[in-house]
């Protein structure tokens, strides 16, 4: 789940990256428009993935995620 997670987020950083330095938004363009049903999917699926993000700031690190 963190890795799928972390993959969702690069996505949604991406996306931002291109909306703020070329104003193109890659997933309205790819899904038809920002207000696509499958536009606001996406863009809630991975706004999900920030904030289980942010339960990996606050999980302890085991000795294996250590090496």
């Amino acid at each position: 789940m963190d890795k799928l997670a972390l993959v969702l987020m690069i996505i949604g950083a991406l996306n931002w990256g291109l909306i703020g330095i070329f104003q193109f938004d890659l997933v309205a363009s790819i899904f038809g428009g920002m207000d696509a049903v499958i536009s606001r999917i996406i863009y809630t699926v991975v706004g999900l993935a920030g904030i289980w993000g942010i339960s990996l700031l606050f999980r302890r690190c085991s000795s294996k995620d250590a090496d």
